[in-house]
């Protein structure tokens, strides 16, 4: 397999990643105006209002009453987020994905092992939390250190208190927590992973006879307990198609997989036949 087919979809994700940064960046930067704003509310063309919902809850909460362009623009990205899989947010578009992911690379260069545990369920807790305190505050306090948010201040701004708190994120998933941010701590992937039970688009072990138990989709999936085992021998008429809401929909499994069991589909994929699966792998 060639290293280009064996990485396309972190390609592809990473071209997205920095294809919206760009977005974002060429107004204050060049002056180019297509986007204007940032991940919380933005204006495409001066037309399209595109508005993150947990930041419009959290304002809501806040005692803010929101504006119509901004329920529309919450509106849009609920809809698109119900089709694609709310934690795609966490792999396609969030910048901070990078980051973690360069922190993880690090860990395992490093031979880091072990380190602190706490469960994934946190971050739903730190989401609980966040809009008590805007509810409490009449703030959307959380505004003030999410590092996503600090990571487009320092890129629109300088160095600041922005890239700290960037630079303490990865060094925590680094030394500390194996993935702690993303995986296990941060509210915005809880508020997304919200919008990801009822998706469309999903990943899906099409042809999973073909699957020789190697692994490896388990060690590169950044969310344990998305895969589920045994996919070879599973039972008959259970569809193949990945459940959890908590799947980003990344391509890792997919990138990784020599017998190409896993590709994107819908939730309504169905697993092939040892028949299928064997004349796939021969085309």
């Amino acid at each position: 397999m060639s290293p280009l087919r064996a990485h396309r979809w972190l390609l592809l994700r990473r071209s997205s990643q920095l294809a919206i940064l760009a977005l974002f960046l060429a107004g204050p930067w060049f002056g180019v105006w297509i986007v204007k704003g940032n991940l919380n509310f933005s204006y495409t063309l001066d037309t399209l209002p595109l508005t993150d919902p947990y930041v419009l809850l959290q304002s809501a909460l806040a005692g803010h009453l929101p504006a119509d362009r901004a329920l529309i623009g919450a509106a849009v990205v609920v809809a698109f987020y119900l089709l694609v899989g709310g934690r795609s947010y966490c792999a396609w578009v969030c910048p901070m994905n990078a980051v973690t992911d360069l922190a993880a690379r690090l860990r395992g260069r490093l031979g880091i092992k072990g380190g602190a545990h706490v469960s994934r369920s946190v971050r739903f807790w730190v989401f609980g939390a966040t809009l008590l305190v805007a509810l409490a505050s009449g703030s959307v306090a959380w505004e003030l250190v999410n590092p996503v948010s600090m990571l487009h201040r320092g890129l629109f701004f300088g160095f600041g208190l922005g890239w700290t708190i960037v630079l303490a994120v990865f060094l925590f998933d680094v030394f500390v927590m194996s993935r702690g941010w993303c995986g296990r701590l941060c509210p915005v992937g809880a508020a997304y992973s919200l919008l990801g039970h009822a998706r469309l688009l999903r990943v899906a072990a099409v042809r999973r006879d073909a699957c020789d138990d190697c692994n490896d989709c388990f060690v590169v999936c950044p969310e344990p307990g998305v895969i589920h085992a045994p996919l070879k021998g599973g039972a008959r008429g259970i569809g193949p198609a990945i459940a959890s809401a908590q799947c980003t929909n990344c391509g890792r499994c997919i990138d990784v997989c020599p017998k190409d069991v896993f590709a994107f589909g819908s939730r309504f994929a169905h697993p092939s036949t040892p028949a299928d699966a064997t004349q796939a792998h021969a085309q």
